[in-house]
């Protein structure tokens, strides 16, 4: 793979470890979303890679979001290219086919925020805040926040994030939905790593589909989605990984999944 603006790559076995790294506050770049488009892109092509999980550089920021000096000039055109870079990229991120784990390290603010709620799950640090202060400066969250945060919190609490601009601590973002867990500081990476080891033990395939299954329940009626989910479960034994998932459980050993 090659070099990708502000964003280091490293794989631990079959997970893709991505960290935002664009000192001090690993805000994100016109170039920086175009390469997180086009990294996500290429992890999607390559069937060793299983989930991916993203952090930030640093002990204070995960990512404080857009660098708010390119909207200084207040220009619409420049505007509308962040809004859509904002948005392939986040997409993207949230229709990657394998688990995505965000491990917030530090401050998650505006689009860093956002480009958390696009994973799968969340892991926070004890001690980060989280926010989407967009209106304070006169914006909006414009790559997921006023969408992706009310299916996780409700409506209510979305309102009070975006409307009355609270800012939250990791205690309170766990007990309103917004993250799944909390760790110890320093510790979110490696409980993610955890996390993502758990997903090689399942089939690829079979998570893809689930995964697919799951986020159409968020917009679609179950009546369209219980057929879908019939159809998909025999698709799979089109699969190499059913039948050597089936296999390995029937002669008590370990699968050997090909992704396939």
């Amino acid at each position: 793979m090659s070099d990708y603006t502000n964003l280091r790559v490293e794989h631990r076995g079959h997970t893709a470890l991505v960290t935002m790294d664009n000192p001090p506050a690993n805000t994100w770049t016109r170039e920086g979303l175009m390469d997180l488009k086009r990294l996500v892109g290429e992890l999607a092509a390559d069937r060793d890679v299983y989930a991916l999980v993203l952090t930030g550089a640093g002990e204070k920021f995960f990512s404080a979001g857009a660098d708010l000096k390119a909207f200084a000039d207040g220009v619409p055109a420049v505007a509308a290219e962040m809004a859509r870079r904002f948005g392939e990229a986040f997409e993207a991120l949230a229709g990657f086919r394998g688990v995505t784990i965000a491990a917030i390290n530090g401050f998650a603010m505006g689009g860093g925020l956002e480009v958390a709620l696009a994973c799968d799950t969340r892991i926070a640090e004890e001690q980060v805040k989280l926010a989407l202060p967009e209106a304070k400066v006169g914006l909006l969250p414009c790559a997921g926040g006023t969408q992706r945060l009310p299916r996780l919190v409700g409506e209510g609490w979305a309102k009070r994030i975006i409307l009355c601009g609270e800012q939250l601590d990791a205690e309170t973002a766990l007990r309103i939905g917004l993250i799944e867990e909390t760790a110890a500081t320093g510790g979110a990476l490696e409980r993610a790593l955890e996390l993502a080891g758990q997903v090689a033990n399942q089939s690829p395939p079979a998570v893809a589909h689930c995964k697919a299954l799951i986020d159409a329940a968020q917009f679609r009626p179950m009546a369209d989605n219980l057929p879908d989910e019939r159809e998909r479960f025999v698709r799979l034994f089109d699969t190499e990984d059913q039948r050597e998932g089936v296999n390995a459980f029937l002669e008590k050993r370990a699968p050997q999944w090909k992704n396939r």
